[in-house]
């Protein structure tokens, strides 16, 4: 087979440094979610997905063949940052956490998928980020050490 061809879709989550609420300005994360999906697009990781809110972003995109996972996520979280700091002086203290969270997607799960980024200021009336993620890693059968999954 010549070519190489591939279709993984990916959902990534991560918070603001320590889970600060930076982004509280709903037009302001819609203009966030707009550069991100412009630099997904850039980097050959078009998304189907995202949305940001008060102190964490989720993002469902495909992952290009050439790119690892770290690689993207580094440079999304690098430009964003770089982009909110310019776009936005008084946030001029706005981190991504070091860590991050990355979750294969079925494409039959798409939809669903789509329709819980969409509604996430509903389910952060009930449950925080923390818990939020928890319930990600216990779904998808993730081990990990609290002391470790937060900055």
């Amino acid at each position: 087979m010549p070519q190489s061809l591939s279709k993984v879709l990916i959902h990534i989550i991560f918070s603001t440094k320590n889970r600060t609420p930076f982004l509280k300005d709903p037009a302001f994360r819609e203009r966030l979610n707009g550069y991100m999906v412009g630099t997904l697009d850039n980097l050959r990781c078009p998304s189907l997905q995202v949305g940001a809110v008060e102190d964490h972003i989720h993002i469902l995109c495909h992952l290009s063949r050439t790119m690892s996972v770290a690689e993207l996520v580094e440079e999304i979280k690098k430009s964003s940052s770089k982009w909110v700091k310019a776009e936005m002086p008084s946030l001029h203290d706005f981190y991504w956490q070091s860590g991050y969270g990355v979750f294969s997607v079925s494409p039959s799960a798409v939809d669903e998928v789509v329709a819980y980024i969409v509604n996430q200021e509903e389910h952060h009336r009930k449950r925080t980020f923390q818990e939020e993620f928890r319930l990600f890693l216990q779904r998808h059968g993730i081990e990990y050490d609290e002391r470790y999954v937060w900055d």
